[in-house]
């Protein structure tokens, strides 16, 4: 049996707290840790190989540096410039600069795997990784608005009284602030869920929480690590088990919903090669502006990456 290896780059709050999801789920043979700060590391490997010891499979949890990085299936990104707590424009620059110095050496040195980008702004950096990497653009793929999706769904599921997995409600669009839930594709079981609806739920409010959720929760806590490291664990495990699942993803675009050369948060089929495949939805005509305004705005970041 091929051993499952994955790396992640950048074991700040994210990065540590997937690895221990990791670990929890036991999805993968081997964690490999990489990060500037080699005690910080070593501290995290440490940690984490207790945790593993009471798992029944054999699990490595181990420190390297970047470039060694040809066994690697998948390489999550979550290095950040460090301005979490600001607007995720803001980070561009600094995170943008950071990826430009990992991606380049790791290509020389041999990586064959997929890329999973899981910082701010994703779908910027999603491209940036796809350009810098020369991958065939299924696999590079951005956690994008599968967080928001999930957490639209729980905000439902409260206001409902449904399982939040019986609800196919989800986000599309930039990870920011134009992404938009396409309700005119969203029901429980065939049935619209404003015919579910007993009690008026105000939908456009709740969209509103779902895509506010993520500073609501810096407010409180100044970080948020627990949603988007299991967000990182679910992709990876759907592509170790080549499920097909669909999950909402940054993607290259190649013609779909008529656009080139951008990232997006749109429905894709994942498989153990990462896309398989982009799902292309018929939006309403109001869906439709708000999905164009969102690819000028995706458009308008990548514009400033140097």
């Amino acid at each position: 049996m091929k051993l499952r290896k994955v790396m992640i780059i950048g074991v700040g709050n994210v990065g540590s707290t997937t690895a221990y999801t990791f670990v929890n789920r036991g999805i993968c043979e081997e964690i490999a840790l990489v990060d500037l700060n080699k005690e910080l590391a070593y501290g995290h490997a440490q940690d984490l190989l207790d945790a593993a010891a009471y798992r029944q499979n054999m699990i490595k949890v181990s420190l390297r540096d970047s470039t060694d990085c040809a066994d690697i299936d998948i390489a999550i990104i979550t290095v950040t410039s460090g301005l979490a707590q600001k607007s995720r424009a803001e980070e561009l620059a600094g995170t943008s600069k950071i990826v430009a110095n990992i991606v380049p050496n790791m290509m020389k040195n041999g990586f064959k795997g997929i890329f999973l980008i899981a910082t701010n702004p994703c779908d910027a950096i999603t491209y940036q990784v796809w350009k810098l990497s020369g991958l065939p653009r299924h696999r590079v793929i951005g956690t994008g608005v599968w967080l928001d999706t999930v957490r639209l769904r729980r905000l439902l599921g409260e206001k409902m009284d449904i399982g939040p997995q019986s609800i196919d409600a989800f986000i599309v669009g930039e990870h920011g602030d134009s992404q938009f839930p396409v309700w005119s594709h969203s029901s429980v079981y065939g049935i619209q869920l404003n015919q579910l609806d007993k009690n008026r739920i105000d939908f456009q409010d709740i969209g509103l929480t779902a895509k506010n959720k993520g500073f609501e929760i810096v407010k409180y806590k100044h970080c948020t690590e627990y949603g988007i490291s299991s967000t990182i664990t679910e992709i990876c495990q759907h592509i170790f088990t080549n499920s097909h699942r669909a999950l909402a993803l940054s993607c290259i675009l190649n013609g779909e919903y008529g656009y080139k050369d951008v990232a997006i948060g749109v429905p894709a089929i994942l498989n153990q090669h990462g896309i398989k495949k982009i799902i292309e939805l018929d939006f309403s005509n109001n869906e439709k502006q708000l999905f164009d305004n969102s690819i000028n705005i995706v458009k308008n970041y990548i514009a400033q990456i140097n």
